[in-house]
């Protein structure tokens, strides 16, 4: 057993659930794994071989199936690469790289120069937005477009989500589902249901990261010299999604910003946007 999953059964029943997801995957596909200093990387590559390529990124207590509803768009024009962050539910290593450290970085071009890449665009959802803004920080030139999806360490973490889970332990319905529907801002469309089957089940047998993510000085966000995209939800209960447009538009020189009203921490259906931002500021 390792130490993300509370027990080997768990453990199993979540990768059995991501190998259906990778199954019925909407496009042909490789599955690659990559070494780097942190262990074996797992990558699903779609797409043209010969096209830009184009590296996703998911959030914490996720893994590569969270783009399934992007892919068959995106891989049209990109060769695409979603890569499983290391110490999260996928099929990476279990290992937890400390965030306040050149750690995440030295992976992320591990990862790149192990799939012989150079500059690439970079798509990143809440901690993968956190890891792809920290790699454009870090390893300038390796990063041509940055697209950035609830991202953290711009605003601070908000924590009213954990008293709306109080409030529901109160009611007598508090349970992993309801968390995680608050904790999203998902609402009750029928078609938010499967993601929740996902989390509910991952988020019942995986440990996820604690604590807060390390947070971007204006310094450091004044050097990102590329297109960035960020999109957010008004109603994000994890990050302070205001503060967070704010920063972007001070100190990040060519920022588009885009703040989502009635949306929390889950961007859905953002496809067509960011193909047309990643299109329009590197046409090929």
């Amino acid at each position: 057993m390792t130490t993300i999953y509370t027990s080997d059964t768990g453990r199993h029943a979540i990768e059995a659930r991501y190998r259906a997801h990778l199954d019925a995957w909407p496009v042909p596909h490789d599955e690659l794994r990559v070494p780097t200093g942190a262990g074996e990387t797992f990558v699903l590559a779609c797409g043209p071989t010969d096209a830009p390529p184009l590296v996703l990124l998911h959030g914490s207590g996720a893994n590569t199936s969270a783009w399934r509803g992007d892919i068959t768009d995106w891989s049209t024009r990109y060769r695409v690469y979603a890569v499983d962050l290391p110490g999260e539910p996928g099929f990476s290593a279990p290992i937890r790289l400390p965030l306040d450290s050149d750690a995440p970085a030295r992976w992320l071009t591990d990862v790149l120069d192990g799939l012989g890449l150079d500059t690439v665009d970079l798509v990143g959802m809440s901690l993968g937005g956190w890891s792809a803004l920290d790699f454009a920080v870090r390893r300038p030139g390796r990063v041509g477009n940055l697209v950035l999806l609830c991202p953290g360490g711009l605003g601070k973490h908000r924590y009213g989500w954990l008293l709306k889970g109080l409030a529901l332990r109160l009611l007598g319905r508090y349970n992993v589902r309801e968390a995680a529907r608050v904790g999203l801002g998902l609402g009750d469309d029928p078609a938010v249901e499967a993601i929740l089957d996902d989390v509910e089940l991952t988020f019942s047998h995986f440990s996820p990261r604690t604590g807060r993510l390390p947070r971007f000085h204006p310094e450091q966000l004044s050097t990102v010299d590329i297109p960035v995209l960020i999109i957010v939800g008004e109603n994000d209960v994890l990050f302070d999604s205001a503060r967070t447009a704010d920063l972007a538009r001070a100190h990040l020189p060519h920022a588009e910003i885009q703040l989502l009203p009635g949306v929390g921490h889950a961007i859905l259906g953002q496809t067509t946007t960011i193909r047309n931002f990643l299109r329009d500021n590197n046409p090929h």
